[in-house]
């Protein structure tokens, strides 16, 4: 038998592996996948629903850093919830997770084969581009974080000069940043498409286990990396608008690409948005694999997920599974389509983040609890303007998971309240 010490994931992150990890998620996901789908709602009021999205995705990772700290363990919202307000809130917050990020894998998985593979072999090479990447995950952190590293790299370089090269090319003037005729409805529908793109920075919580000095370097990697991504998203986005103006960027599989097409640069935006989405689902593909140990461990999924490799110090059942199950949705799902279910998913996960949040001690506050209020409101609103398709689908799937945990818990008296260590105060 394993002592309890052997169970244990490695601290081997410091601060600036757990920033590029965060970076590495919202960059790929943001920049080449949900500016098309959230023009297509808002229009010229893009700038407008990304300044939504960013404030509602501050106030959750002030939530977040301020939870991590006080609890620098695998699986972020999910033992966070637990902890804070009870078993049952901490499973909803996970099952959110594990079932929207398993949809924002397979939606990277795809913009990665959309850059890259031959016509007619997109989906075979997104499929294998999840297990490729699941194996380096299986042989421990510290080669997620290399990797993670490398990419931003060159991902941030080649995004710099597109926005330099597209700016200078564009022809449309500075008006196609004015909105025209403003639909609010729409610019907040926008905002709950682009939350899909900030949610990277919640990686960084779910490996607070393997993270060196947590209770310092979460809350510094979770605003850091968010930061950067906001301010690159928002010099990326104005260039799209003015380099294609609002319809055309709505239309496009490929905007980033098609905003300096017929440039020296044309070439390496393919290659920098190919990576970019392999970043992404590096990190995702970590970050769902520590939230399932996290659940596995208090019974909430298979305990047998729970894992911990001897050598690697990952979860490789979780892992593996994980993999397997995007390979598949790879085959069959649309990538606009997996957005607005990722963002129905992660949307909830958010607001039982900051509910917990708001229960926390003042000893234990960093940030004004009107943030927290902020952010439950604005996660709320959020989901309340998505796409129908996707809130009925998310809906449905929750509802199936929480129905699941209830026949276990039933099978199980007295193991409800074992998750939860700490009460309010």
């Amino acid at each position: 038998m394993n002592s309890a010490g052997e169970d244990r994931l490695a601290r081997r992150l410091g601060t600036g592996d757990a920033v590029v990890i965060g970076l590495s998620s919202m960059v790929g996901a943001g920049v080449f996948a949900a500016f098309a789908p959230a023009a297509a709602a808002a229009g010229s009021g893009l700038l407008l629903g990304l300044a939504v999205a960013g404030l509602v995705a501050w106030c959750n990772a002030t939530a977040s850093a301020q939870l991590a700290a006080q609890y620098p363990t695998s699986g972020g919202t999910y033992v966070y919830g637990r902890e804070r307000l009870g078993p049952w809130p901490g499973f909803l917050a996970g099952w959110s997770f594990v079932i929207g990020k398993t949809a924002s894998c397979a939606a990277m998985a795809l913009t990665f084969a959309a850059y890259a593979a031959p016509p007619g072999w997109e989906r075979p090479f997104a499929a294998l581009a999840v297990l490729a990447l699941a194996a380096v995950n299986y042989a421990g952190v510290t080669r997620t974080a290399a990797l993670a590293r490398a990419v931003v790299a060159v991902v941030v370089v080649v995004l710099l000069l597109a926005v330099g090269v597209g700016a200078g090319t564009a022809g449309g003037g500075g008006q196609q940043l004015v909105p025209g005729d403003l639909s609010w409805s729409g610019v907040l529908q926008s905002a709950g498409l682009l939350f899909f793109a900030f949610a990277g920075y919640a990686r960084v919580a779910t490996l607070g286990e393997e993270v060196r000095d947590p209770e310092r370097a979460i809350p510094r990697a979770i605003l850091a990396a968010l930061g950067l991504a906001l301010v690159l998203y928002a010099l990326v986005a104005g260039m799209l608008l003015l380099a294609l103006g609002p319809e055309r960027l709505a239309a496009s599989t490929a905007p980033v690409a098609e905003a300096v097409a017929g440039t020296w640069l044309a070439p390496l935006a393919r290659v920098a948005a190919a990576l970019a989405a392999l970043g992404a689902l590096l990190a995702l593909l970590a970050g769902i694999g520590r939230t399932s140990l996290a659940m596995a461990r208090n019974g909430d999924l298979p305990r047998w997920l729970s894992a911990v490799h001897p050598r690697f110090r990952v979860p490789h059942r979780a892992e593996v599974v994980l993999a397997v199950v995007v390979a598949v949705l790879v085959l069959l799902v649309d990538l606009r389509e997996a957005i607005g279910f990722s963002s129905f998913g992660v949307l909830l996960y958010y607001t039982v983040a900051n509910a917990a949040a708001l229960t926390q001690p003042p000893e234990r506050r960093r940030f004004p609890r009107a943030l927290q209020v902020l952010g439950v409101a604005g996660c709320l609103a959020l989901v309340a303007t998505l796409p129908v398709t996707a809130v009925v689908g998310g809906a449905v799937v929750l509802v199936a998971g929480a129905a699941y945990r209830a026949v276990v818990q039933r099978s199980r008296p007295g193991q409800e309240g074992r998750g939860r260590r700490v009460t309010r105060r």
